[in-house]
């Protein structure tokens, strides 16, 4: 069902300011940012091999990454897996009893189809499976 591990999101309160680390310092490849409307975030990818490190920076204070950041602070926020058909992984996974935060997928950042499993089922790790866009 997974394919790769497609990245890891990491809630940052500042895009702008946690930058420099991931691009200067550990020298990855900073792809550019984006803003996903549908999940109040904007968001940096910053390549690394195979995979990428997302910082996500929220853009409303209802956001999803701003409740994190306000219980958590800034840090590893979700591992996102990457499947090739994310309909079929979610009929599986709830097949099985696994908790589902989204059980239709939805938009997520570079035209991917997203969806969340809740930490609960996932031992603690908010788990995002995506689908990559044609």
């Amino acid at each position: 069902m997974l394919t790769k591990i497609n990245h890891i999101g990491v809630a940052v309160t500042s895009i702008e300011e946690a930058l420099p680390y991931y691009r200067d310092q550990l020298s990855m490849n900073y792809e550019g940012n984006e803003e996903v409307a549908e999940q109040k975030v904007k968001v940096a990818f910053l390549q690394i091999g195979d995979s990428r490190i997302e910082l996500l920076e929220p853009t409303s204070d209802d956001s999803p990454v701003a409740g994190f950041l306000k219980k958590n602070g800034p840090g590893v926020h979700h591992i996102a897996y990457e499947v090739d058909d994310l309909v079929s992984a979610l009929q599986k996974l709830e097949a099985q009893g696994v908790r589902l935060i989204d059980k239709e997928p939805r938009n997520g950042a570079h035209g991917t189809k997203i969806a969340f499993v809740h930490p609960k089922s996932s031992g603690g790790v908010l788990t995002e499976l995506c689908q990559p866009g044609n």
